[in-house]
């Protein structure tokens, strides 16, 4: 069997696997950016008006530098790379097995438009729900600079804030569905030009990389004030356990009302340039990375599967 029929024929698990370790690197390779985008996007969610208006990229990477130094930048590297660990791996695995049934259902190879924006709505969906809780945490992480670890920055959240505020910004990830919705509709579009223009079946890494990059592009743009009210309500159990001031507004319409009211509608936008670079290039060296380790994780599911029916022809004697 050639290279390129292992590759086409992986299955929904192989992957899954294949883009958790994509995930865990691209993540790991792009995180300063991460970090910065991150300080940024919750730099106004309870300053004056005119501190925020002060603190633009540069400042905002000098002071990180100046309270924490290089470690800074680094700061909940632990959990985001968990996080795009897990979070891909779910992603993948309902996409590619949705995909499956609906290929099933219909007797075709590849999917439409529709399609892909229907298996993307589930993958998405599932995705937000059970990853959420890992994103709370590295945005505290980030902002803190906590040197906790993941598991132990969960449990604090939930014994001090509540359970509850684990899921805190999981309604604008939910509306962030049309995220990966947009992103992976584009990428699949453009990857079924490619194969037909090719006469492959297996898209090259390469081609995976600018055409994740673009998709990528577009679905950042077009979401991004959602992007920022996210991450801004990742942090509210935390300003209220942590604040007299009145209780902040709990719903992602009334804190979006909010923020443009105090600090205006590029308030919205706020490091969506590092953002757009950062995202673009992390998304780029997922498909780059994940194009790469299909055919490593079929090996190694083979292997696997080999040993264990070794080991069980083993105990049979």
């Amino acid at each position: 069997m050639s290279t390129q029929a292992d590759a086409s024929q992986a299955d929904a698990f192989a992957h899954a696997l294949a883009g958790a370790g994509g995930g865990a690197m691209s993540m790991a390779l792009t995180y300063p950016l991460v970090a910065v985008t991150t300080k940024m996007q919750t730099l106004g969610s309870d300053e004056t008006p005119e501190t925020v208006e002060k603190q633009g990229l540069v400042a905002t990477i000098k002071d990180v530098y100046k309270k924490h130094g290089v470690v800074g930048f680094f700061a909940g590297l632990e959990s985001a790379v968990i996080g795009m660990a897990f979070s891909s791996f779910v992603y993948y695995y309902c996409y590619e097995a949705s995909s499956r049934c609906i290929m099933k259902y219909t007797g075709k190879q590849r999917l439409n438009t529709a399609e892909s924006m229907l298996v993307g709505t589930i993958a998405g969906s599932v995705n937000a729900a059970a990853t959420n809780p890992l994103w709370v945490a590295n945005t505290r992480m980030t902002v803190d600079k906590t040197e906790r670890n993941t598991l132990r920055t969960i449990l604090d959240i939930a014994h001090k804030d509540g359970p509850a505020t684990l899921f805190n910004g999981l309604k604008p990830a939910l509306v962030l569905v049309i995220n990966p919705i947009i992103q992976y509709t584009v990428f699949e579009q453009l990857k079924n030009t490619i194969l037909e223009k090719s006469h492959s079946r297996t898209l090259s890494p390469s081609w995976a990389f600018l055409s994740g990059a673009l998709g990528k592009l577009i679905a950042t743009g077009s979401t991004y004030p959602y992007v920022t009210m996210k991450a801004r309500m990742h942090l509210k159990g935390k300003q209220k356990a942590h604040s007299d001031k009145p209780t902040a507004p709990t719903s992602l319409v009334s804190l979006m009302m909010e923020t443009v009211k105090k600090n205006g509608v590029s308030e919205l936008y706020r490091g969506i340039g590092l953002k757009l670079v950062q995202s673009v290039l992390t998304a780029a060296f997922l498909f780059f990375f994940k194009e790469g380790l299909v055919l490593w994780s079929i090996k190694a599911l083979k292997t696997l599967s080999q040993l264990n029916r070794r080991r069980r022809l083993l105990n049979k004697v």
